[in-house]
C-alpha cells in the first residue's frame, strides 16, 4: 500500500537525515579520494572543495532498514533497482561498474554542489525531499539541474 509522503514528511525526514548521516559517514571513513580527472570535473559542475569528496563503489545501492523509509524511497523513485549513483554530502556512492562514467559522476558531483550551498546534510535533505514528492524525481528542481550539469563529451 503506498505511503502518503506529503503526510508521513515530518515523521520520516528526521529519520532519512539520521539515515543519510550515517551512510556518508561510513563512505567518508572508507571511500576513495578522487584523482585528477575526476577533481576537475567536480570543479567544473561548481564544487568548492572537491577534494573532500569521497567515492564508496558498491555493489548495489542499500535500502534503509527503516521500513517507513524503504517504502518511501522505493515510491518515489529515489532508490529502486535501477538506481546506481546517491551523494549524501560529500559521499558518493556509486555502483560498481559505473564508477568512472563521466556523465554520472558529474551528475553526482552537482548534487555535491548542492549540499555545499545549502550548508549540509540535515539542511539540503529537507529541501530536495519535498521537491521530490511535489514534482516527482524527474522533474524535481534539482535532479533538473543536476542533468543539466551532466557531462556529455565523448
Amino acid at each position: 500500500m503506498p505511503v502518503d509522503l506529503i503526510a508521513s514528511m515530518p515523521l520520516l525526514l528526521p529519520r532519512a537525515i539520521a539515515w543519510a548521516e550515517a551512510q556518508a559517514a561510513i563512505v567518508l571513513a572508507r571511500g576513495i579520494a578522487l584523482k585528477a580527472p575526476a577533481l576537475e570535473l567536480a570543479r567544473e559542475v561548481g564544487v568548492a572543495s572537491p577534494g573532500s569528496i569521497r567515492i564508496g563503489v558498491v555493489d548495489h545501492l542499500r535500502l534503509p532498514a527503516d521500513v517507513s523509509l524503504r517504502e518511501a524511497a522505493l515510491q518515489s523513485g529515489l532508490l529502486g533497482p535501477g538506481a546506481i549513483g546517491l551523494t549524501l554530502g560529500y559521499a558518493v556512492l556509486i555502483c560498481r561498474g559505473h564508477e568512472s562514467k563521466p556523465r554520472l559522476l558529474s551528475h553526482e558531483f552537482r548534487h555535491v554542489y548542492q549540499y555545499e550551498a545549502a550548508g549540509s546534510i540535515a539542511a539540503f535533505l529537507p529541501v530536495y525531499l519535498r521537491q521530490i514528492v511535489a514534482f516527482g524525481y524527474v522533474d524535481a528542481p534539482l535532479e533538473a539541474d543536476a542533468r543539466a550539469h551532466e557531462y556529455r563529451g565523448a
